[in-house]
Order: structure tokens, then sequence, then C-alpha cells
């Protein structure tokens, strides 16, 4: 390889990513692709060849083969490598096994994969937005095994770290511990011809935990923003999210990234991922970066002209309501839809810390303008977000790690099912809505941590949702703390069941025994709704 130029300059003391400073020069004359081949390596030999850096995509992954296994990283259409997607779309390879949080949408990301029927299985925890995955799901066209966000995580982090399984709490009591989730269904969709299997559990310190296995693969496919000629990596903001953790688990992990440096291009005090795990380095250019849901932030004093609707008005009583469980100091996760409205009532001289499961400790509100909206910026709900000042961005396995392991102090959830015990229904309705669990089965999971639902209180045809028992596959058991809807609010008791504490003004009791499908308790002291 020819002699790279010398890095020069000393730690730049004002860049944001203490990226040090170098020459601007060509890697087309540099440039050299090898090839990894599928055969064992001697004993004394590298696993990796010393030049990784591939002239282009395309070269970088002609030799993955028809039915291979491959972890994708990226969340939603955030930090997914557009053009390694691209480049396997342009092979023709076909008859994929595809690992990734979810399958982008429906014209871009893994969805061009599924559009040309090229995966034949999906391991995610989120269908989201695409519904042609959806479609083809309920179709029987493809398999598709739904796993928690959070042990998906820790599944691949395990295998990248050597761990064959591992027990958690997550999923205990649901389809995914106790087996009968739909996998494939059979064609046309008329009846399920293929369902999971059950779990191992075992108790420790007198909960009962569900045992996960590993996941690894052959090759892994992620997106960077600057990596040097060793492979050392640095991701960008939210755009981290499942990449470092796929690139550990795969033997053949290939980068694509917004920056190729020489070595020692970042200093060793910043590198995300390092070199060993790298493989394959190409360089990509004129990404799209598309963003699902670009959310700005309204101008104060401003007003939504859907806002007067009877349905905004319900809405904004829950989300204040819900407010009030804001506590100066506090760690909280609020879930997409509903929750998530409500940071917008945090009082001003209160600090509430919100966690984002894909990456992000200290969201702040919506961007203010276009000018501000960062493709790489985006909460777990794919909406354009800004930080706060002290905030933190890190990897999907460290963001769970941090919820399974009981730090926040507060999660808040939407709702198809409640049962009058506190078991939550909120994620897939069988045969015909799959939407996914994402992070919702381990964030209701987590120790020590307040659960509450924020829901409309019946069905849009006038259904209950707070019953006996939910006829919906659950998304965890005995979890729920507390209910707040736009009549009332409940507390919940795992043994004793619910308690109406308030009362929505304009609303009577016999209303809320009318509309609720299970028995419940009123408090003695029942008091009006509050507001914020």
């Amino acid at each position: 390889m020819a002699t790279l130029p010398s890095v020069i300059g000393e730690l730049s003391q004002h860049s944001k990513f203490l990226i040090r400073k170098s020459k601007t020069y060509s890697f087309n004359k540099i440039l050299r692709c090898t090839f990894a081949t599928s055969q064992s390596v001697p004993a004394n030999e590298p696993r990796r060849k010393r030049d990784k850096v591939y002239n282009c995509a395309a070269d970088s992954v002609k030799d993955i083969p028809d039915g291979a296994t491959i972890l994708f990283g990226g969340f939603g259409l955030c930090g997914i490598p557009e053009k390694l997607i691209a480049a396997i779309l342009e092979a023709g390879t076909k008859d994929l096994t595809v690992v990734s949080n979810n399958a982008g949408v429906t014209d871009f990301g893994l969805g061009l994969l599924l559009k040309e029927k090229r995966i034949k299985k999906v391991i995610a925890s989120y269908v989201g937005e695409n519904t042609e995955l959806e479609r083809q799901f309920l179709q029987g066209e493809l398999e598709m095994e739904l796993t928690p966000q959070g042990t998906l995580a820790e599944r691949i982090r395990a295998g990248g770290a050597g761990i064959p399984a591992f027990f958690t709490p997550t999923a205990f009591g649901t389809l995914v511990q106790e087996g009968g989730a739909p996998i494939k269904y059979s064609p046309g969709g008329t009846k399920v011809a293929l369902s999971s299997g059950g779990r191992e559990t075992k108790e420790f310190n007198g909960k009962e935990y569900v045992m996960e296995t590993a996941i690894t693969a052959d090759w892994a496919v992620v997106k960077g923003y600057k990596t040097d000629l060793e492979g050392n990596t640095l991701f960008r903001m939210s755009a981290r999210n499942f990449n470092p953790v796929m690139a550990r688990a795969a033997k053949t992990t290939i980068i694509e990234t917004e920056e190729i440096l020489p070595v020692g291009g970042i200093d060793p005090e910043f590198v995300h991922l390092p070199g060993i795990f790298v493989d394959r380095i190409i360089k990509g250019t004129d990404y799209e970066k598309r963003i699902e849901k670009v959310v700005l932030k309204k101008p104060e004093g401003t007003q939504s002209a859907v806002k007067a609707t009877p349905a905004a008005k319900m809405r904004e009583r829950i989300i204040r309501r819900l407010a009030l469980e804001f506590k100066d100091g506090m760690y909280a996760n609020l879930g997409i839809g509903i929750p998530m409205l409500a940071s917008n009532f945090i009082p001003a001289n209160m600090k509430v810390i919100l966690q984002s499961e894909n990456g992000i400790l200290g969201l702040g509100s919506s961007p203010e303008s276009r000018q501000q909206v960062d493709a790489d910026l985006i909460n777990a709900g794919k909406e354009t977000v800004t930080v706060l000042e002290g905030a933190s961005y890190f990897g999907s396995e460290e963001s769970f790690a941090m919820i399974r392991g009981g730090h926040l102090d507060l999660t808040v959830l939407g709702a198809m099912e409640v049962s009058q015990y506190g078991d939550l229904a909120n994620w897939m309705i069988p045969g015909k809505l799959v939407k996914g669990m994402g992070g919702a089965m381990d964030l209701v999971a987590a120790p020590g941590t307040k659960v509450v639902v924020v829901m409309e209180h019946n069905s849009k045809d006038g259904g209950y949702k707070i019953v006996p028992h939910c006829s919906l596959p659950l998304t965890g058991k005995n979890c729920v703390d507390m209910i707040i809807t736009e009549k009332g609010v409940f507390t919940v008791d795992q043994e004793k069941g619910l308690t109406l504490i308030e009362i929505a003004e304009g609303t009577e009791l016999p209303e809320i025994i009318t509309t609720t499908g299970c028995e419940f308790a009123v408090a003695k002291d029942l008091k009006k709704m509050g507001q914020i």
C-alpha cells in the first residue's frame, strides 16, 4: 500500500467529535479490493486482510451468497447502510434472513429488498409503518420472528461476546415466553402454519426470568460516520443505535462510512467501534438520509386548527393529567403518540430527563425550523428532535441495560387493552394487525419503574379497553401501576385490582361504570381529575 500522508496538527479543541486534523487527499489511488472466503483460516494466519478498504459497495458484497443471514444496522431509516442495501439489491442476492430492529419503509431501506421478494425471514422487534412487511407476513409470503427490542439487542451483544444464552425478565408471561406467537401464516393468511416455541424459565431471587439464546451471523452490514483505515469507527448521534452491536456479532462485517481517515485520524478516546470488528470498508457518497417523520416545534401562542375537535380535547385532557406524574429530577421514557406529547407540559422550573430507547438520554423538544432538522437525530417514534445540554448518546444495547436495570423512574405507554390486575396488551391483533412490541416488553418488565398507561377509555367502536382479562396477546403481566383516560384515573393493585381515584370534570360515576369492562373500587376521597 502507498505510504499515507502523516497526520498533522494537534487534537482540535473545538471539534465536536474530537477528530484529529489531517491533510485532504484522495484514497482512490490506494484502494484495493480484497475478498474474504468462506474457507476456514489456517491457525497462524490473520482472519482479515491488511487492506480493508474496497473500491465500491458492489465489490464488498458480491460474495454474499443466496440464503445468507445478515445483521443490518439502523433504527427506522436512521443510520441505515443505504449504499450497501442498494448493492445487495443490485447483486440479486435472495432468500435472505434479515436481522434488524425493523425493516425500514415500503420504498426505502430494507423495504427495497422486501419489495423484490429477496427476504425469506425477518427477525425484528417492530414492523412499524412498513405496510409491505406486514402484508407479506399476514399473507404467508415470509417468516417473521418478533423479538422484544432490548432482548434483540442483548441477543446480538451476547453473540458478539461469545455468550450462548442469558436470562432476562423481559416477556415473562407473554407469547414470547410461552410459545405460540405466529412465525409464518399459510398462503393467503388463512391459518398459522408455524408458531414459536416456548422459552425455558428460571427463578432468581423470587422473580421469574426467561432464557434467550444469542444471535450471530456470517455477515453484518452497518453504517458509520468516520472510519479510519484500521476500521476504528465513530458514529453520529442517534445513528449509533444498532450499528456497533451488529458489527460485533458477525464473521464478516462490512461498514459503509461517510469519511475514511488515515490511521490515527480518530482519537483513541473517541472510538465507538474498534477496528477488530470491521473487515471491509467502503465510502458512501450522496446520501439521501430520508427522515420518516419531520416534526417541528409550533411557535408559542399558535393554535392548531384541529385542537378544538373533541378528539383533540380528549387527548389534551389525558396529556395534562399525565404531566402531573412528572417529578423534579426523574428519568422517564415516554412512548410513541400521546405519551410523548406530555413532554410539552413539563413545568419550566422542573428538570425531567427523557430517555429514548434508540440511544438518547436528555431528549429536548422538536426542532424549531427545517434548518435545525438532522436525519441522525430522531426519537424512538422516528420523529425529529433536539437534545438538551448534558445529553448523551449510546448504542441500543446500553439503552436497554438502563431500562432493564431499573434506572428509569417512569415509563408511559399506550394500550389496546389493560386488565384489572395490570396485564397489558399493545402489540398485535392476531391475523389482522402486527406492529410489533418494540421496546414495550422491556420497559414494562423493568424493576422499580412506575408504569403508566394513557389511552382513550374505549375503542372507536365503543368496546371495552379496561377488561377483566386481556383477550389480545400480552405485552406484560401484572405490570401496569396506573391508567389515565379522558374519563378518570385508576391505580392498579396486582391482587386487589383497580381503584378509581380521580374522575374527569363533566363525567359522572355511572358513565365510568358502564364504559369500563370490569369491576373497580372507588376511592373514599375520590377527586376531580387534575390538570397541569
